[in-house]
């Protein structure tokens, strides 16, 4: 039986929680049972399945966060948080 595909918020709400360098801070779980991206308080909430083993976590969150944004992954560069939860993501213009 497949799993289902991820439930993720509209693009616009997103971005709307980016700063003016169009960055987002993330806090990132890896191994979750699903993945999901929430918008809790207004920090962006993303759990990956991805093992946080040789960046595989790293490399799911920016390529859910690139299909929830609708962008391609090229489109996002990790600017901090290689080995942490809490990431710093930029997205190009």
């Amino acid at each position: 039986m497949a799993r289902p595909k991820a439930d993720l918020p509209p693009a616009e709400a997103i971005l709307a929680l980016a700063d003016e360098r169009r960055r987002l801070a993330l806090r990132v779980t890896p191994g979750a049972r699903e993945e999901s991206i929430l918008l809790l308080d207004g920090r962006i909430c993303v759990k990956v399945r991805a093992r946080p083993d040789g960046g595989a976590a790293n490399e799911a969150v920016l390529a859910l966060l690139a299909r929830a944004l609708g962008v391609p992954r090229s489109a996002l560069t990790l600017l901090r948080g290689a080995t942490s939860r809490e990431k710093l993501v930029q997205l190009s213009d």
